[in-house]
């Protein structure tokens, strides 16, 4: 294997010249240059990243750290189509990736910044912690730098990524109450998510700018599962069967709805109409195809590795992307008969 050395022997120049040249310095005569970059063409000189990292201080590394990632995770839809995004625009600006997986008994046996030290990542994205989740205390007080996904917190060596799920779910109630919906339930994740918090936040404002009042107890938890949102559903539609529509907070608990109700002898979108979000591979495949929120997961993992390398090379770069959303009208959503008070 070609090293500097002979680079530097076939172009009658030093080793140091070699090395500053293929290194980006900008002291180096651009003729020269060229000339060093044709020698190690001809050689295939491959350079040595590990020795490259130890001069540099860097190993053109990212991480991409992934709480609880399992074979039976529902959720996982999104953080492939996260991860997708994260992989294309780290390959396009000169990065590698790195998976990690962890958990709350790992979180305990290992810090974030062991792990990211151990693994010699320059960075990291965090996509699916809780917002009671040790690691975020970690992070904050870290200065090796991060990328969260759907965790708004900004500071010197943290940015986020996120969509506005405020307006989404703006948009989600906005399309039940046009269609005559006044008895409208929500089917929400968990109290430590910030996307249920604000998706929550954006139903009551829906709510509230129509003039319907907020009901507490028909906005429940499905802890952003299938089983769990069913099983609620078929409580919540027994103990009211007035409600008539159901925001699910993900598409995959909206399919829960669907079979919670259908369980009780309800039609969709007949009797009820049901809405999502996310837009995963899923959602126009169920039946009936699920009107839902669309968010692009891939263009959130994009633009996280985008802030991330924008972070680790420039100091005045931005920290935060908030992306918009899409109101996909499909047909598990129909007018009410009539409006309900």
């Amino acid at each position: 294997m070609a090293t500097i050395k002979d680079i530097a022997k076939v172009a009658g120049v030093s080793v140091t010249t070699v090395s500053r040249a293929l290194n980006g310095y900008s002291d180096v005569n651009e003729k020269t240059r060229q000339k060093i970059k044709a020698v190690a063409e001809q050689l295939h000189y491959s350079p040595n990243v590990l020795a490259r990292s130890l001069v540099v201080k860097r190993t053109k590394t990212i991480g991409l750290i992934v709480s609880e990632l399992s074979r039976s995770e529902e959720n996982d839809l999104f953080t492939f189509a996260v991860l997708r995004g994260i992989n294309d625009c780290a390959g396009e600006l000169g990065y590698d990736l790195i998976l990690f997986s962890t958990n709350p008994k790992k979180q305990k046996e290992k810090t974030y910044t062991q792990l990211c030290r151990e693994r010699r990542v320059d960075g990291a994205i965090i996509q699916g912690i809780r917002v009671d989740d040790p690691y975020l205390h970690e992070v904050l007080n870290s200065q090796i730098p991060c990328v969260l996904i759907d965790i708004p917190v900004e500071s010197e060596f943290v940015g986020y990524v996120s969509t506005d799920n405020v307006l989404g779910a703006e948009k989600a109630v906005s399309h039940l109450l046009g269609g005559g919906h006044r008895n409208i339930a929500m089917m929400n994740g968990h109290d430590q998510a910030f996307v249920s918090r604000e998706r929550l936040k954006g139903f009551k404002k829906g709510l509230s700018r129509a003039g319907v009042r907020f009901r507490k107890e028909w906005a429940v938890n499905g802890e952003f599962r299938e089983a769990v949102a069913e099983k609620k559903t078929v409580d919540l539609l027994t103990k009211y069967p007035e409600i008539t529509a159901v925001f699910c907070a993900s598409d995959i608990m909206a399919m829960g709805v669907i079979k919670g109700a259908r369980a009780l002898g309800r039609r969709i979108p007949e009797d009820l109409s049901v809405v999502g979000f996310d837009d995963n591979i899923l959602a126009s495949y169920v039946s009936p195809p699920l009107t839902t929120i669309a968010q692009d997961e891939y263009q959130m993992g994009f633009e996280a590795a985008k802030l991330l390398v924008g972070m680790l090379e420039r100091k005045d770069s931005p920290h935060k992307k908030v992306l918009d959303s899409q109101l996909i009208v499909r047909e598990s959503t129909t007018p009410a008969e009539k409006s309900q008070s």
